[in-house]
């Protein structure tokens, strides 16, 4: 999936969040699904709030992890994954 870095997403509403010590375990209810997101996906996932767009997840996590270079072909597919999963939604209006 291409995405578009200037996009913003934001949580789906009524996941069960829940935080491990490597990370979120989450629970989902339609579907009843759970998932578990790694410490960099629920970094992610916490910052898909509709106030960052991809790229400035993309430069926080660059800084974040002192990287040379921003992550994209990393978060691009994390966050291809949250989007199939259902757990981010593209920010409407």
């Amino acid at each position: 999936m291409n995405l578009d870095m200037s996009a913003r997403y934001v949580q789906t509403p009524n996941l069960e969040i829940n935080e491990a010590p490597d990370g979120y375990v989450i629970y989902q209810s339609d579907p009843d699904r759970v998932h578990f997101l790694n410490t960099t996906a629920a970094v992610m996932l916490e910052l898909c709030n509709g106030e960052h767009s991809l790229q400035d997840i993309a430069d926080i996590l660059q800084s974040a992890y002192e990287l040379d270079a921003a992550p994209m072909e990393e978060l691009s597919a994390s966050a291809s994954n949250l989007i199939a999963e259902g757990l981010i939604q593209p920010c409407t209006g």
